[in-house]
């Protein structure tokens, strides 16, 4: 007989000694489909979670840093402590010459409170001058119609793109807005796009919905927040995105570096310049979700390591019921890996059938749970193949713990002693 045909034969009487005692099995199996159940779903609502704040972080921007000026902490090159920062266009084109560790850097000017009308209604807006790099590190897409583009800024267009409130406000539900014209500052500004409507839980000046989008070159032009600002050159603030997350501290040391040596004070001066790091933001995050699945992954651990426990027990008492019968094949000839192989795949078999039982249960649970809508910082139950993979080398582990003792066991028991011990 080949060593696969004496595999698939006690794999054969494993199974039919499974079916003899179906009710304790089938107990035995519900505390590893449970344990499997709990570590799957709650590993993957984790990590729905940590998706979740990901998405959400997004709506501002994808690993983005945003920078404002601040005061100086200390004195530097001879000049007094408490000295204001003031971020200028000249400093957008050093950084991307001298910081190689960022992939885009882009300027951000506004202004507050414009008043903007249509031929139906009016009100007053946050007015942003943006360009292509500004949007492609903010998540400010154009639904409808078209964003703002590099001829738009050199030429200085009167075009604007509108945040789903203000198009509500200006135009309600009328049709048509694309190609309309809105008043902004006192000029006629064509409507070029229209943003959808986005569901954030964090601003630094403002919801995206509310907000105007126009060249910037047309803001400073039409109506900037101050015009002494706005002959200076200088920004409310600048937005940057490191090359990779790997690369984030170098990013932010070269930017430090490069406007302490234009503005002069010192790089490591941390009131200088004022940071919000979604980056950061995102890793404390991850790092908190990481620990709550620690311990909740922890508990479902527990929970599967008492199945197997159940399994090592319904092991022993089959081990202890089959005791002549042991003793017979032993001294028939069977040989102790032969006695070794049948119980041990006897443990394999519960364990597998019932973890399979419930990694199946929990991939049907994530599929119902992920075919309804979602609330923010929530993205569902992704089960992907990963956890799969590890899920069955878990339960593999637990298996080969719980099987392996009572192998021992059996195959260990003198033949002789076996065979006169009563059942």
């Amino acid at each position: 007989m080949t060593f696969l045909a004496r595999i698939a034969s006690i794999f054969q009487q494993a199974a039919a000694e499974l079916w003899r005692h179906r009710l304790r099995s089938v107990l035995t199996m519900f505390g590893i489909s449970w344990g499997v159940i709990a570590l799957a779903l709650i590993t993957s609502s984790g990590e729905g979670f940590k998706q979740g704040q990901r998405e959400n972080m997004k709506q501002i921007g994808d690993g983005i840093v945003l920078v404002w000026g601040g005061r100086t902490g200390g004195q530097a090159g001879g000049q007094r402590a408490g000295r204001p920062i003031r971020l200028r266009m000249e400093d957008i084109r050093a950084i991307r010459e001298q910081c190689p560790a960022i992939e885009t850097v882009a300027p951000e000017v506004k202004n507050y409170n414009v008043p903007a009308e249509s031929d139906f209604n009016a009100g007053r807006f946050l007015v942003v001058g943006v360009d292509p790099e500004y949007l492609k590190i903010r998540t400010l897409p154009a639904e409808t119609g078209r964003n703002i583009r590099r001829n738009d800024v050199e030429q200085g267009s009167r075009i604007c793109v509108l945040g789903n409130s203000v198009k509500e406000q200006l135009f309600e539900k009328r049709p048509g807005v694309i190609g309309s014209t809105v008043r902004i500052g006192g000029h006629a500004y064509g409507v070029v796009g229209l943003m959808s409507e986005k569901n954030q839980d964090s601003t630094y000046d403002g919801w995206d919905n509310d907000k105007i989008l126009v060249p910037g070159t047309s803001l400073i032009r039409d109506f900037p927040q101050d015009h002494g600002m706005a002959a200076e050159g200088r920004l409310n603030m600048l937005i940057y995105k490191a090359k990779s997350e790997s690369r984030w501290e170098e990013a932010q040391e070269q930017l430090r570096r490069t406007l302490g040596n234009i503005h002069g004070f010192q790089p490591d001066d941390e009131t200088a310049l004022a940071f919000w790091d979604t980056v950061k933001d995102s890793a404390t995050f991850d790092g908190m979700f990481r620990s709550i699945g620690f311990f909740l992954g922890a508990v479902a651990l527990v929970t599967l390591a008492l199945g197997g426990v159940g399994i090592m027990n319904t092991m022993f008492t089959s081990v202890a019921e089959r005791t002549p019968e042991i003793g017979i094949k032993k001294a028939l000839g069977a040989k102790r890996s032969r006695i070794l192989w049948e119980f041990f795949l006897e443990g394999l078999v519960l364990a597998g059938l019932s973890g399979g039982a419930g990694i199946l249960l929990a991939l049907g649970l994530a599929s119902f749970v992920n075919s309804f809508p979602m609330p923010a910082y929530f993205s569902g139950l992704p089960m992907n193949a990963v956890l799969v993979l590890k899920l069955t080398l878990v339960l593999g582990g637990v298996a080969v713990l719980a099987a392996m003792p009572p192998a021992l066991r059996a195959s260990r028991m003198d033949p002789v002693v076996a065979m006169n011990c009563e059942k």
